[in-house]
């Protein structure tokens, strides 16, 4: 994260991600499919570092070597060739969009800082209470612990999206946006960028 200046000198808090380019590898139609979506590939990779199954679809519609790829619903698939490079000029300054990535992860951790809970009365003669759960359950109804019951546990590390993001920068010659705020993920992690669906 950074942060850059407006027009009249307000400070915007920014992230700023490499975003493209990136290429369309596959189309997905309607008749053939069943739905219509585009395959997009991020990010460059060694030549000999693919597959074969993967080299022989990028050599179909003759992009370079590709490490990520990721489908996208479109509303017609048929405004895309295959092989077509996308880059950051999609966007500009002022669109929403959601941006979804992978959290850090935080590895076990217990109730109170997973989930925020309060923790034990830190007197009446209790010693070694104060961060635990407390009451997990009744008693001889149910006779379990009922799933999806908050409880200490691994942190983090799961897949989250950030809605009604703003973009306040786009550099298309280096290839680089600027969205107001923080995203999720750790630095050079892998994110996905799409137009706002409660925008």
């Amino acid at each position: 994260m950074t942060q850059i200046f407006d027009d009249n000198g307000v400070v915007i808090p920014v992230t700023i991600i490499e975003a493209g380019p990136c290429y369309v590898t596959q189309k997905k139609t309607e008749d053939k499919d069943g739905y219509h979506a585009i395959q997009l590939g991020f990010g460059e990779a060694r030549k000999n570092g693919l597959n074969k199954p993967l080299a022989g679809h990028l050599a179909k519609v003759s992009v370079p070597a590709i490490k990520h790829l990721r489908e996208f619903r479109v509303a017609d698939s048929g405004e895309y060739e295959e092989g077509q490079k996308i880059d950051v000029s999609i966007f500009s300054v002022g669109d929403k969009v959601d941006v979804t990535g992978t959290s850090k992860g935080k590895g076990f951790a217990g109730a109170v800082k997973r989930h925020g809970f309060r923790g034990g009365p830190k007197t009446h003669g209790q010693s070694d209470r104060w961060r635990a759960t407390g009451s997990i359950g009744a008693g001889s109804t149910p006779g379990r612990v009922l799933k999806g019951k908050r409880m200490p546990g691994r942190m983090g590390n799961e897949r989250v999206t950030v809605q009604n993001l703003k973009i306040a920068l786009v550099d298309p010659d280096k290839n680089i946006l600027g969205i107001k705020g923080a995203i999720p993920g750790s630095k050079n992690g892998l994110v996905i960028i799409c137009e706002a669906i409660k925008s």
